[in-house]
Parts: structure tokens; C-alpha cells; sequence
């Protein structure tokens, strides 16, 4: 049986802030219980859009305070200290005593063992508790200090039936709430949780948001099977339409086919990101004009569906109407529009970054060897949609439009990709650009964008990245690396910075270079986390490889980190410490010079021998397999060098009494060193545990 429950009655609390405010306000509750040792068997926390519902099931009626001894001023404190400790403990001077203790004698009062009803400490703490609630936009009204996601109404506090009476700012707890929203006066007493719960069943409101959210998915699918459509359910759009409703109908809703005839896309936007809908396909995942709402009431009349269809039909009207316009203008003739466009103060205008990105493009191009001439041409336009009414009104489809209209004037199908794709990935797990011109754009746009940015010293700090610089980044590296291309970074980086040079813009960082290779490393160290990678891999191949070998460090770490624990990794490392251990030994005798060859006229036994014939083996694989190395393969080979190096170690003292001998073993040692270093440098890859 529930023995506490709270609600929180308010005016309608954004989706956004709910998730957030149920699940502090649980939190804030149970640490107090936790701090007070008052023990519960479940917890819960619910809302719908005006109430946030806090409750606890079999929680202690009555806790047993422990006595205790509470300790009190020095002997020798002043009169005045020692009738503090006595009025705050409401307590007689007799009733303390003196206790020795290391820092002397003080007064000490034992509170005896006490019972205390769980109660009243929840009518003396809720205020406090609730007011420790933490919200990302509050607000205040009227002339209260309280500070709430939107103003409160009432405050329903019940304790094993029993009403809970505090008070909460301006408002006095009860045991009734407001069961119409629309009807203030229209309000119900409760005694428990289980009537609260029945009631609100009873009129089909969902109180449970996880039963709600799930609710709605299975009516969504089901009317769409209805229909033989399918529809496409956004998880974020499922979840904020949960917290706008309670009582969750879910209506079929039209709109004219006439516009089918416009880009998908811009369909999608219209009803998922301004109107909260729920757009179908059928079965070749073609969008169709039927549409799914959730309304928060039944719709008896049909008033509401007929409304939503007069929403979405007004504003795709527009949307058609812009569409029209805009893709019937040349794309040509707009780019001298792009000059009226500010790009950033200090990197010119929009028509400046074509001109960048046109000559940054095709050094890429030349690099991918593709048509310089198709990468030249993606540059010039891309940005034209930037000017168009469709962007203005969706600026969510920048890029996307650029390609339809270049689609619908005759362009070819890789320029109107590249266009369309340019601003991707953005993020971690997006879709990325697969095409050459796609990505030779899409590199272009980021690099110009990042050099720019970091010349005028626009950087991310530790705490903001306003301009999004770190997804940017991000975004290249996993263009790079996702689609197994490598390019001149160092290189094309300045290039980028000569261009602004060229149109007379000039940097105040200077250490622009620098600071931008470092931002691309780190930005690669955390790909390579997300991916699991072993932070001293990453750190060995950090030390490896330069800017320009994103893809080999990455590949190469990534093989290594899943060979790392198995019999490969194991044999690879063992046998590279032994013989790094004793050089880094050896090596701190300042009067010692290895050199990068060892004479092989000063062998001893087959141990050396066979010794340096692997070497020069290996040394041979990786002169040979430069383009086309198999890092699995070249793993092997190394760990496969094993038994040759432990024979030698177990045959053979380094230390030799002749110097010239031990010199020359020490390089041979060094030798096998370099040559496992040609794969990544192993000396910071930790040891097998």
C-alpha cells in the first residue's frame, strides 16, 4: 500500500522541464529519508503536464532516534557558550556532564532515546526539500517569492491518509486537488494513492509517463496499420509529445496531395518539428499525405482533427508557394547576392567563404583525384540557399533545399548530393557524406569554417563552444576516417589561412596553426575513446603519427586494441619490454652511444644470429607493405618473433665483460626496438597483468 504521496498541481509545465523536475524532487525525497533512516519499499515519480506526482510505498510510520551523547562547549568556555548549548538542547545545566577527551574536558548532554512520527518530519521538511528543486527556465508571478516551472495551484500531501499540513510559500497543503484543468472549482478530496490513481483511470489519464509514452507508440502503430502505412516514430518527438498530453487520443489526419509535390523533407519539418505530428510512408517509403496527431482529449466532433488538417494546409501553402519561387530562380545569378550576406565579423562575407571554399576545394580534389572542375562549381553554389524564403522560413533545411534546387535546374546528381550533404555529420552517430564530391565539399566548408573561426580567436573554451566547433571537427575527423581517406591536414590548413590572407583578412591568433592541429587531435582522442580504445594505445599512436595520418592512427590502434589481450598482444609486448628494459637501463649511462646499426661480425653464438636475421625480416615486410599493410598480418609477424627474441635473452647476457660485445648487443636490442616502433611506438603500451 502507498504510504506517501505528494501532487503538485501547476499550470502546464513544459515537456522539456518535466523529465527533470519529477526525477530531482524523487531524488531530494529519498536523500532526506536516507539522512533521517526512514525506510520505504518503492519509489516513484510521475507527471503528466500540470502535476508532478512524488510517491513512496510502506515507508516508516515511526523512526527510533538512538541516544547519543552531543557534545558541548570546554569547561572553560564563557558562561554565555556554555547557555547556548543548553537553551538550543532545551535542556537544564544538571543535565550535562564533563567528559574528558583528547582536546580536554567538555561539556557533554546524553539525548536520550526518542520516537519520532515520520509525519511530522515531512511536514516540517517539505517546504525545504521542495524548494531545493532545480529547474533550467522558472518563473515568478504575481507579488510571491517562489521561483516555479509555471505558477502553482495547490499542493495535495497525504501520509498514510492522514493530511499533511504545512505551508508552502502562498499556498497551505490540503487533501484535494483540481481535477479539471479548464475548471478550477471543479476539485476532489483523496485519501490515498490508490482512489487518486482510480479516478484519474477512470477518465483515461495516464499518470504514469512510461506507460503513457508507451501507449501512444502501440496506438500510433496501430492505426497506422490500419491504413497499411507505416509510421516513422522520432523518439525525441515521442518523447516530448508524452509530457504534453495526459489523456493520449491518437487522430488520422489529411492533407492536400497536391503537395506531395514539394521535397519531402520540407513535409517532415512542417509536421514533426513545428506542429508535433507523426508523418507515414507506405510500404516503398514514400511519404504520404496522411499524418498522425495525439490529441489530449477525445475528438467527438472532429473539431480537432479537422484543425490540425487547417494548420498543416496553411502553412505548406506557404511552403509550396516558396518552393515555386525559389527553384525557379538561377542558382548562378544569386551568388553575387551572397556578398549582402555577413558571414562572421572578421571572415568577410558569404560570397568571401565560397571563394575560399572554391580554390580549398579543388586542392582537395586534386588530392582524390576527381573533377576539379564538378568541386569547384558544388563550392560556388552552395550556399546560395542561405538567401532563399524556404531556408528563411526553415532554416533547418539549409544545404538540403541548395540541393533540391540545383536538382531542379539540371545539375549533375553528384553536385546536387554534395550540396545536400555539405553540413554533415552532425554528430557522433549521424549520417556522413559516402560520395568523393560529397566529401570533398563537406571538407572544404569545415576546414575554411574552423581555420576562420580560431584566426579571429572565436575558440571553444573549457565550459562553452557557442559555435559549435568541437562537432565541427568532430565531423571531419570521422569524415576522414569512415570513409578510409587520407589527406594533408598540415597542408591544406595553411592554404586555408593564405586564402584569408588573399582577400585581406587579417588574424589575431597567432598560433592559429598550432592551436587548430592540437583541436583536431583532441578531437580525434575522443573518437578514439568512443570507440573503446585503450587510453595508452592512444596515447603510443598519438606519439606515432602526425596530423596528416588520421586514418593509419586510428586503424592501427584499433587493431592493436583488439588483439591487445590475446596470445598477439600478449607475445608482441613481452617480447618488446625485454629488450626495452634493458636499454632504458643501459641508456642512463650518459657516457654510452647506441648507434642505429649493430655489426654483425662481432656475433658471438646462433642466438644473435637468428636475432638479427628476424630483424632485418621484419625490416623487409614493413619496406614492402607500406601501401597495402595488413595491420592484422603485421601483428602477427611481430608477435610471431617471440621465440627468437626469448631464446636470445635466455642464451645470451647483454652485459658482457668486453664492452665492444655489450655495445653491440645493446644495438641490436635497439634495432628490434625501431623495428617493432615501425606499427606504433610500444614503449607506452602497458605490460600484460
Amino acid at each position: 500500500m502507498s504510504g506517501f504521496f505528494l501532487e503538485i498541481f501547476s499550470e502546464e509545465i513544459p515537456s522539456n522541464l518535466q523529465k527533470n523536475a519529477r526525477e530531482t524532487i524523487l531524488q531530494n525525497f529519498k536523500k532526506f529519508f536516507e539522512n533521517e533512516n526512514i525506510n520505504f519499499k518503492n519509489c516513484s515519480a510521475f507527471s503528466t503536464p500540470n502535476r508532478l506526482v512524488i510517491l513512496f510505498d510502506e515507508i516508516d510510520k515511526i523512526i527510533l532516534r538512538k541516544t547519543e551523547e552531543i557534545r558541548g562547549p570546554n569547561v572553560n568556555a564563557p558562561e554565555k557558550a556554555v547557555e547556548g548549548f543548553l537553551k538550543s538542547n532545551k535542556i537544564e545545566k544538571s543535565e550535562t556532564f564533563i567528559k574528558n577527551t583528547d582536546k580536554g574536558d567538555f561539556y557533554f548532554f546524553k539525548k536520550p532515546e526518542k520516537k519520532i512520527e515520520t509525519a511530522k518530519l515531512l511536514e516540517e521538511n517539505i517546504p525545504q526539500i521542495l524548494d531545493k528543486t532545480s529547474w533550467k527556465k522558472s518563473m515568478k508571478w504575481g507579488e510571491f517569492n517562489l521561483n516555479w516551472g509555471r505558477p502553482l495551484k495547490s499542493i495535495l500531501a497525504i501520509f498514510y491518509s492522514r493530511t499533511l499540513q504545512f505551508n508552502y510559500h502562498q499556498l497551505k497543503s490540503s487533501n484535494f486537488t483540481y481535477v479539471d484543468k479548464e475548471l478550477e472549482e471543479k476539485i476532489k478530496i483523496f485519501k490515498d494513492f490508490k482512489s487518486y490513481k482510480n479516478y484519474f483511470k477512470v477518465k483515461n489519464i495516464i499518470l504514469d509517463q512510461d506507460l503513457r509514452k508507451k501507449f501512444i507508440k502501440n496506438e500510433l502503430e496501430k492505426y497506422a496499420r490500419r491504413k497499411d502505412l507505416i509510421v516513422e516514430i522520432d523518439e525525441r518527438l515521442l518523447e516530448e509529445v508524452t509530457n504534453l498530453v495526459e489523456n493520449p487520443n491518437v487522430i488520422v489526419c489529411k492533407f492536400d496531395k497536391e503537395f506531395l509535390k514539394i521535397p519531402k523533407e520540407i513535409l517532415i519539418i512542417t509536421m514533426k518539428h513545428h506542429q508535433k505530428y507523426f508523418h507515414t510512408v507506405d510500404e516503398k517509403n514514400n511519404i504520404t499525405n496522411q499524418f498522425l496527431v495525439v490529441a489530449n482529449s477525445e475528438d467527438t466532433k472532429g473539431y480537432i482533427k479537422s484543425g490540425n488538417e487547417r494548420v498543416v494546409e496553411a502553412r505548406l501553402s506557404d511552403a509550396q508557394f516558396f518552393w515555386k519561387k525559389n527553384s525557379s530562380q538561377n542558382l548562378f545569378k544569386k551568388i553575387s547576392e551572397l556578398k549582402t550576406m555577413n558571414y562572421f565579423k572578421g571572415l568577410g562575407s558569404y560570397f568571401d567563404k565560397v571563394q575560399r571554399m572554391r580554390k580549398l576545394g579543388g586542392i582537395i580534389s586534386d588530392e582524390m583525384l576527381i573533377s576539379k572542375e564538378k568541386v569547384e562549381l558544388s563550392c560556388s553554389i552552395c550556399k546560395v540557399d542561405l538567401i532563399s524564403d524556404l531556408v528563411g522560413e526553415f532554416p533547418e533545411l539549409q544545404g538540403i533545399m541548395g540541393g533540391y534546387f540545383a536538382e531542379t535546374q539540371g545539375f549533375d546528381k553528384d553536385i546536387c548530393l554534395a550540396i545536400k550533404e555539405h553540413y554533415l555529420p552532425i554528430g557522433l552517430n549521424s549520417n556522413l557524406p559516402k560520395k568523393p564530391f560529397s566529401i570533398a565539399l563537406a571538407l572544404s566548408d569545415k576546414l575554411d569554417t574552423l581555420v576562420g573561426f580560431f584566426g579571429t580567436n572565436n575558440k571553444p573554451t573549457s565550459s562553452k563552444d557557442p559555435y559549435a566547433l568541437r562537432r565541427l571537427a568532430l565531423g571531419l575527423i570521422r569524415i576522414i576516417i569512415e570513409n578510409n581517406k587520407e589527406f594533408k591536414l598540415r597542408d591544406l590548413i595553411n592554404y586555408s589561412i593564405s586564402l584569408y590572407q588573399q582577400q585581406s583578412l587579417k588574424f589575431s591568433n597567432k598560433f592559429l596553426h598550432k592551436e587548430l592541429i592540437d583541436f583536431l587531435l583532441d578531437r580525434l582522442k575522443y573518437y578514439m575513446k568512443e570507440k573503446e580504445i585503450r587510453s595508452d594505445i592512444i596515447e603510443s599512436s598519438f606519439n606515432s603519427f602526425s596530423i596528416d595520418q588520421i586514418l593509419k592512427n586510428y586503424q592501427k590502434s584499433l587493431v592493436l586494441n583488439k588483439l591487445i589481450n590475446k596470445e598477439i598482444g600478449i607475445d608482441i609486448i613481452s617480447s618488446y619490454k625485454r629488450a626495452s628494459n634493458i636499454l632504458e637501463q643501459e641508456l642512463k649511462n650518459k657516457d654510452l652511444e647506441i648507434s642505429n646499426t649493430t655489426d654483425p661480425a662481432l656475433f658471438k653464438n646462433e642466438y644473435e644470429k637468428n636475432l638479427h636475421k628476424k630483424i632485418l625480416e621484419l625490416r623487409k615486410y614493413f619496406a614492402t607493405s607500406n601501401m597495402n599493410e595488413n595491420y592484422e598480418i603485421t601483428l602477427k609477424n611481430l608477435a610471431g618473433s617471440k621465440k627468437i627474441v626469448f631464446e636470445f635473452f635466455d642464451n645470451v647476457i647483454v652485459n658482457d665483460d668486453d664492452k665492444t660485445i655489450k655495445k653491440n648487443r645493446l644495438e641490436l636490442l635497439s634495432m628490434l626496438c625501431k623495428t617493432f616502433d615501425n606499427y606504433i611506438i610500444f614503449s607506452n603500451i602497458e605490460s600484460p597483468r
